[in-house]
């Protein structure tokens, strides 16, 4: 009876996970292979194994990210921004991702740049911040404005204090790593917030300046 391979979940996992944490040619040999797969759920563990072994390459990591498959693509950001560059050019690719179709990738590429620290992403970012339909993106920008802290997000995230109270909580926390009296000024504002945890984190920042 032939078998129909895509519903094999078991045996490929168990395979590629112990090729993940096995070290050597096999085992890398084995996850490059299953890169290549058309099975989506390959990939992935496949890129899950690739990261844990340190063989990411440039070349790999914009194949993963260009990856037709939407699961694929938002675990390829998840594990980028945690993971050592050699090569941080490949950061302007996370930067056209802002551009996705899925928010979740969105989302994600966002947070990657915060992760990174990618000042050249600033100017995508406020975009993001400022225009993105989906609340999650905005907030994932306004975050990553903040870790980032160049002065060309800082009224962006001034702004931001007028969006959702999610987006309104995580702009108190991004403005901490901006001085001067518009940021006083902003704080002030936000102190009356009608949301309890936006003030709340207002208080929390400025007790933490004390």
């Amino acid at each position: 009876m032939p078998s129909d391979e895509p519903t094999l979940v078991e045996p490929f996992e168990n395979e590629l996970l112990r090729a993940s944490f096995t070290p050597g040619e096999a085992s890398v040999a084995r996850l490059m292979d299953s890169f290549e797969s058309s099975i989506a759920r390959r990939r992935v563990l496949a890129l899950r194994g690739l990261v844990r072994q340190s063989m990411m390459t440039h070349d790999l990591w914009l194949r993963a990210l260009h990856d037709g498959d939407v699961e694929t693509r938002r675990e390829a950001l998840q594990q980028l921004a945690h993971a050592p560059l050699e090569d941080p050019s490949i950061l302007d690719e996370v930067v056209r991702m802002l551009d996705d179709d899925d928010a979740l990738v969105v989302e994600g590429a966002a947070f990657v740049l915060g992760e990174h620290l990618y000042v050249d992403a600033v100017v995508a970012l406020c975009g993001v911040a400022k225009e993105h339909e989906d609340a999650r993106c905005r907030e994932s920008a306004i975050a990553a404005l903040g870790a980032i802290g160049d002065d060309r997000g800082r009224s962006t995230i001034i702004e931001s204090l007028k969006d959702k109270p999610a987006i309104r909580r995580r702009a108190i926390v991004a403005l901490s790593n901006f001085e001067g009296p518009d940021i006083d000024a902003a704080l002030d504002e936000a102190g009356e917030d009608r949301d309890w945890q936006v003030r709340s984190a207002v208080t929390q920042l400025r007790s933490d300046d004390d």
